[in-house]
């Protein structure tokens, strides 16, 4: 079937860092969107993520607070699943494990229009196994935005086995049009991104595991030598180590290759709760904490 229908509702799933990131992108280019979570206090800890990040871009004077009510106001929150009913397209951006992203997809299926497309933001997840949930699978596809959403310009684009071509196309205009850069990549585990991200990282924690470098120094290294606008350790702080060990586990499962094996002081780090900035804690310490 046919479907030129402009992109116009969209509901997110998952008001964290990512949900909230890809809402406001989407509300600054004037689409409809609804935050959806199960947590109220996600919800307005998302809202007010989102309401801080434009009052910046408003008092740098990169939009004016006409502009930021405009946006503000093409954004809803939701603790209602069934608000989905009548959104052009859901992009989920829950926790990154298979069952739970299955789950909702299996949901959403009962819920959402025929012509709904499902998004998901995975970072490493294989979107044919997702769309199996579904009795759409040509209309599910990966968006995997890189974070900070607002300000990153990448956009994976990954299709699923079944997904169709009208599809990707609509997607990849979609993108385009929030003023992202779309680039289409394969169902592999970690598509391009984390495939080679992530064991960067890995080795970096190898590195202080087996004592060769501190973590700043091993940062150092690569900021100074390398040019990269963070080290790697400070990276994974930011994108957390619980993410980072999850990606390596699919990596490993998938490929079945014994160099995408998680260090063991990544596994022990998420095993006592240090998973970076989130947490307070991780390869660096973070909102004053002690060592």
């Amino acid at each position: 079937m046919k479907m030129t229908k402009v992109i116009q509702k969209v509901m997110i799933i998952g008001a964290g860092q990512m949900g909230s990131g890809i809402a406001q992108t989407l509300a600054q280019s004037d689409l409809s969107v609804t935050l959806y979570d199960i947590s109220q206090d996600v919800l307005d800890s998302g809202q007010a993520a989102i309401t801080a990040g434009l009052n910046r871009l408003a008092t740098k004077g990169k939009l004016d607070v006409q502009e930021r009510d405009r946006i503000l106001a093409n954004l809803s929150t939701s603790l209602n699943f069934e608000d989905a009913k009548d959104v052009d397209l859901v992009i989920e951006a829950a926790p990154e494990q298979m069952e739970v992203k299955k789950a909702l997809f299996a949901r959403l299926d009962l819920i959402c229009q025929p012509t709904t497309l499902f998004a998901s933001n995975t970072s490493s997840l294989s979107i044919t196994d997702m769309a199996s949930a579904t009795k759409r699978p040509q209309l599910v596809i990966g968006m995997h935005f890189m974070n900070p959403v607002p300000i990153m310009p990448l956009v994976e684009i990954i299709r699923g086995l079944a997904t169709s071509e009208e599809t990707f196309k609509r997607i990849n205009r979609l993108a385009q049009a929030i003023g992202k850069n779309p680039v289409e990549v394969k169902d592999f585990p970690g598509f391009i991104s984390n495939r080679l991200l992530m064991p960067m990282i890995n080795e970096a924690i190898y590195a202080v595991y087996e004592g060769v470098a501190e973590p700043e120094s091993v940062d150092q290294i690569m900021r100074l030598g390398m040019k990269h606008p963070m080290g790697p350790l400070e990276l994974a702080d930011f994108i957390g180590l619980d993410t980072c060990l999850a990606i390596m586990e699919t990596l490993q499962q998938g490929f079945g290759d014994s160099k995408y094996r998680p260090c063991p002081l990544l596994r022990k780090y998420v095993q006592a709760g240090w998973l970076g900035r989130k947490a307070g804690r991780g390869f660096f310490l973070y909102n004053g904490q002690q060592g």
